[in-house]
């Protein structure tokens, strides 16, 4: 439609009376940025959350400092990390389109974990352990850069293991008295064997059953680069490049790594942000369709 208009401008500039009013300044004047938001989203700006949009198609659109590019039918997925500044700027460019809002993120409070009990090698590891865990944090790193062309992300979240919620998001840890990183999944207790599923269709970027510290360790690309990491699975009944639908079995339960008891940690990741999954589970995208 964009091109249409601008061919009957260009006809209506050829065709104008000398002296009638300039065509082409209401062109310019129609082109300039709008303060009609080109873009729909669902879900909260608030520290942790997971946003699912849609705009024009190909449009690039930028969150604080990272931007992507909305797919072919429009779906594009956002999110905030746990520290989030209380200020930040989301915009819509290309495809015909130049906007940009301040948007204000709720901030929240995050709670204080003491954690005892851990065997000390899973909290201050030896040194002969040293070359696998730095081989195993490549392996990670490498898989969270996958960008999966689907939208799995764009159908609203499921819980993957039903369970009695042990752990949540952004507390910060002390594993037998020292403080490591803040917590960026939740945690869910359940028995050993009960089958973990898939939250959303994607394809499976990571797929160890004995990682150092996360024992079973399973990634899925949802989408755009949101990853969920399920880990201290007892079993991995998935490998890499396999696609798999939401719901469908992935793994098990387990304590394996650093854990001190049977129990689902799952995560979730948007480039280099955490997203809280009780974020990410109260988005429901269906009002975008």
């Amino acid at each position: 439609m964009v091109l249409i208009a601008a061919l009957a401008l260009v006809q209506s500039v050829a065709s104008a009376p000398e002296g009638a009013a300039d065509p082409m300044a209401a062109l310019i004047a129609e082109s300039a940025p709008t303060a009609v938001s080109p873009i729909n989203c669902a879900g909260t700006h608030r520290q942790g959350a997971m946003i699912v949009c849609r705009t024009a198609p190909g449009a690039d659109v930028s969150l604080g400092d990272i931007t992507v590019s909305a797919d072919d039918d429009g779906w594009v997925v956002l999110g905030h990390d746990r520290d989030a500044e209380p200020q930040t700027t989301l915009s819509v460019s290309g495809a015909g389109l130049s906007y940009e809002e301040s948007v204000s993120v709720a901030q929240r409070e995050y709670d204080i974990q003491r954690i005892e009990g851990v065997p000390q090698e899973y909290v201050t590891p030896p040194e002969e352990v040293l070359d696998r865990i730095r081989a195993e944090g490549r392996e990670k790193r490498n898989a969270y850069t996958s960008r999966w062309s689907g939208d799995g992300f764009a159908t609203a979240f499921e819980m993957p293991v039903e369970g009695r919620l042990t752990g949540v998001y952004g507390s910060q840890r002390y594993y037998n008295g020292e403080p490591r990183r803040p917590h960026y999944g939740i945690d869910i207790a359940a028995p050993g064997g009960t089958p973990v599923t898939a939250p959303a269709a994607g394809v499976v970027t990571l797929a160890d059953p004995d990682m150092y510290y996360e024992g079973g360790l399973i990634f899925i690309d949802h989408g755009q680069g949101l990853t969920s990491a399920f880990l201290h699975l007892g079993a991995v009944n998935v490998e890499v490049g396999q696609q798999v639908a939401q719901g469908e079995v992935i793994g098990e339960v387990g304590s394996g790594g650093r854990s001190t008891g049977a129990h689902l940690d799952w995560r979730i990741k948007w480039h280099n942000r955490y997203i809280d999954p009780a974020e990410a589970l109260e988005v429901d995208p269906s009002g975008l369709r």
